[in-house]
């Protein structure tokens, strides 16, 4: 029995031994993946990453016309049409989160669709020159998901803002639409266009098209933005200024730029130093995320009288507005060496992105 039972054990061995089941045989090396490989991930990465927000802008903008409601021999009435004008708002700020989450990544590389869907109504204007654009309801002249706000929100639209606005050249009053020709022309051109453009945005973004140095760029240069869309806010020229979230977009601008920092991550983290930067480009986005959710609302805190960006006082400093001011600026100033975006630089250059450009 005991010969028996060694005959199995040495034919069992040997059969293991021909089948590659041997304990020397060494297992199959590790594929090291390329900069090349990284990046063919990355833009299908990207790609599907952003096809929500494209869609839920798209969807949101149909949303707008379709709310839009058209009287017989009238325009909208603030009583009568509460409810509709008050769906339209709702759908507006889903379209408005949606696109603040894609603008980094979208605006590099569609600069047309963006400044049509994205550009203020003083942006619109300095190009129109003093005959402005006084159809408020069609789909030339000022256009655009601001377009659509300033008439939505003409009836809750600070003084301030509009007091700037009438000091520039080819103004035109913001309204409701006083005639049902007037009501038909929003639903079916100024809202008819905002859902075209998006449509178009959403058609366009195939992989083929992603660069992810100039997508990489653009969050960077969004995280700048933070600063100047706070600056801007100072002189009542902030972005949704009629509906007053403009922090709403900044908090927005910080999730979408640090969802699409997460895909870059693995590439990352494969370098040498990658490690360290990305803890502190995750710390940045942290200490900003910190910074925003210290306000309640979705409005930029009221700005003291005789505010200087420039110099302001340090009584003005210790506002919420001067508070805010403050952080957000040592957050993202590149001349800081621990900055957001500061650490978002050596980020590029640990990746080897040679197209980025450096804030």
């Amino acid at each position: 029995m005991k010969y028996r039972t060694a005959l199995i054990f040495a034919l069992g061995s040997l059969a293991a031994f021909a089948c590659g089941g041997s304990e020397d045989v060494a297992a199959p090396a590790p594929v090291v993946k390329t900069s090349a490989m990284y990046k063919e991930e990355l833009t299908l990465a990207v790609h599907a990453s952003l096809l929500g927000d494209l869609r839920a802008l798209a969807v949101s903008a149909s949303d707008i016309c379709t709310k839009a409601p058209v009287h017989p021999g009238r325009g909208w009435g603030v009583d009568e049409d509460r409810e509709a004008i008050a769906g339209m708002k709702t759908a507006w700020y889903r379209a408005r989160v949606a696109y603040e989450h894609i603008e980094g990544a979208i605006s590099p590389l569609f600069p047309d669709i963006d400044r049509r869907i994205d550009a203020r109504y003083d942006d619109f204007l300095a190009e129109l020159g003093a005959a402005g654009d006084a159809d408020l309801f069609d789909d030339t002249g000022v256009t655009g998901m601001h377009a659509i706000e300033r008439i939505l929100f003409s009836d809750v639209t600070p003084v301030r803002i509009v007091e700037l606005e009438r000091t520039i050249a080819g103004y035109s009053p913001a309204r409701f639409p006083a005639t049902e020709a007037e009501a038909a022309s929003f639903q079916a051109k100024l809202c008819g266009k905002l859902v075209l453009d998006a449509r178009e945005l959403e058609a366009s973004w195939a992989p083929q098209r992603i660069d992810i140095a100039g997508a990489f760029d653009g969050l960077v240069g969004l995280m700048t933005e933070q600063r100047e869309k706070v600056i801007r806010a100072s002189s009542s020229e902030e972005e949704s200024r009629y509906a007053q979230s403009t922090l709403s977009d900044l908090r927005a601008n910080l999730e979408g730029t640090r969802s699409m920092y997460e895909l870059f991550r693995p590439w990352l983290q494969s370098r040498s130093e990658g490690n360290s930067v990305d803890t502190r480009v995750i710390s940045g986005f942290e200490k900003l995320n910190g910074v925003y959710a210290g306000y309640l609302g979705d409005a930029i805190p009221t700005v003291p009288v005789g505010w200087s960006s420039e110099s302001p006082s340090t009584a003005d400093r210790s506002t919420p507005f001067g508070v805010l001011w403050t952080q957000v600026r040592a957050t993202v100033d590149p001349a800081r060496s621990d900055s957001l975006v500061q650490a978002l630089n050596e980020v590029a250059d640990a990746l080897g992105l040679g197209d980025y450009k450096k804030r």
